[in-house]
């Protein structure tokens, strides 16, 4: 069976609060009774000394009778609740504080029986039916010792006073081990309650749930992992919606040519296209396999941007604009399109990928000539701000609406007013534009007006070393 991690804490907390419970009654039985003895001993031990001391005056040659003090012992034993004797030397009981074992012998009876201790425990040489702490102090007179004072306590009267202070620890042990489960309140709301909550998230996401939210707020590293699994989801949600978009864009955009290169395929072989007609379709044919091709390099761009590093050189990025210019003249006549440079200054060198920024500038003017009507004007410019020098490619073609704006860097987007225009459009070449520039640690923006035209920005450092 498989427990889990609460199961396990709690089970833990158990054994825990049993063995330590076990270990402290153990250890304190003893260390208790131990002290008691101890404690005990030397309070009689005491006690014997200083009635042993009055009876031994009797044989320093004063004249009190051992009768005289049995009314005192007495006193004693009812203190102490103990039983007093006094024995002489051979083990014959010469005084008994209960007045019930006066003459009677102790049979093996041995002064010497305890040792290097005042005390012994146990039925006193078979006098008793129970346990008793024993304690004796010698009669002395004349360098002489002429019998003992003999002090019982029972051991039950320690065993209870054991009892009493034991209580007193397992209730305090008690006290302290529910409080403790203090802690397991503890552990179950700020670690096992998010842990669970990030578990069942966990699960959720391996079962493809990606919308599935973590709920713990908390400000420490659980609620550091919960919020770090979360915007995964949302980053892997993200990346799956783009999966399927870029699917089904690429399907769409290479279905389009690839239906009309069957179509036209199909007309030839079949003779619905006559023979005169022939080169022209044939063209129709070559055109769909450049846009295709288009297509596949645009992607592969895409990629090769992502893990290329890039060759950075200083160069005159008013050169490059130029040459680039001038390259487009064929499209820019056919629609009638005038492209206007204006640079702050005659040269002006950046360091950069050179032919990356180039790409990016053909990309930019491509799309400026393609969205511009007959009869326009496109205007590239370059003005400096600090250590940057910010290229502008603005053109006065259709626009872009507010609410597509931020989407027209996405990989495959084509807004709403460009369709009509540009059917034969990836939708990479902003995305490629973008990352290059990311890639350089730049950035583009895009100001635009739908019916007035678009102006694309973007930055490059400027290089250094010129």
């Amino acid at each position: 069976m498989r427990l889990s991690l609460y199961l396990k804490f709690i089970l833990a907390y158990i054994i825990f609060g049993v063995a330590g419970f076990v270990a402290i009654a153990t250890i304190s039985s003893q260390l208790t009774y131990s002290y008691l003895v101890e404690s005990r001993s030397q309070t009689l031990y005491d006690e014997a000394n200083l009635i042993a001391s009055t009876y031994s005056t009797v044989y320093e040659g004063q004249n009190i009778s051992l009768e005289e003090s049995y009314p005192q012992l007495r006193a004693v034993a009812t203190f102490l609740n103990a039983k007093i004797w006094v024995m002489n030397k051979n083990g014959k009981i010469i005084v008994d504080a209960e007045n019930k074992r006066v003459s009677d012998v102790i049979s093996d009876f041995d002064p010497t029986a305890t040792g290097n201790k005042s005390y012994m425990v146990g039925r006193y040489f078979n006098s008793f039916d129970e346990d008793f702490l024993s304690v004796s102090a010698p009669i002395t007179g004349n360098f002489r010792t002429y019998g003992y004072v003999v002090i019982h306590l029972p051991m039950k009267n320690v065993t209870q006073s054991q009892y009493h202070i034991l209580n007193i620890v397992y209730i305090t042990s008690l006290i302290v081990f529910l409080l403790s489960m203090i802690i397991l309140i503890v552990f179950q709301r700020i670690v096992y309650s998010p842990l669970k909550k990030i578990t069942d998230g966990a699960k959720a996401y391996a079962e493809g749930d990606l919308k599935y939210e973590i709920k713990v707020n908390s400000n420490d590293e659980m609620g550091y992992l919960a919020a770090t699994l979360n915007y995964m989801s949302d980053k892997l949600d993200d990346t799956e919606n783009y999966q399927k978009k870029f699917i089904s864009n690429v399907s769409h955009d290479f279905r389009s040519p690839l239906t009309s290169i069957k179509g036209y395929l199909e007309a030839i072989l079949d003779g619905t296209i006559p023979p005169e007609m022939l080169e022209k379709y044939l063209n129709r044919v070559i055109d769909e396999t450049k846009r295709l091709t288009k297509l596949t390099e645009s992607i592969l761009s895409l990629d090769s941007i992502e893990s290329v590093k890039l060759n950075k050189t200083n160069f005159d990025i008013n050169e490059m604009i130029r040459n680039t210019a001038s390259s487009f003249e064929v499209q820019c006549n056919s629609k009638n399109i005038t492209i206007e440079l204006i640079f702050i200054n005659v040269s002006q060198y950046v360091f950069a990928d050179f032919g990356k920024i180039e790409q990016v500038l053909y990309n930019l003017i491509d799309n400026a000539i393609k969205f511009s009507s007959q009869n326009s004007s496109i205007t590239i410019q370059t003005s400096i701000k600090k250590e940057k020098i910010f290229v502008s490619v603005k053109d006065t073609g259709i626009g872009i609406a507010k609410n597509e704006q931020s989407k027209v860097f996405d990989r495959f987007y084509k807004s709403d007013l460009s369709r009509g225009k540009d059917k034969k459009g990836t939708g990479l070449g902003l995305a490629i534009v973008k990352e290059i520039l990311q890639t350089h640690g730049e950035n583009i923006d895009v100001i635009s007006t739908v019916g007035i035209g678009t102006e694309f920005i973007f930055s490059l450092p400027i290089s250094k070393e010129i």
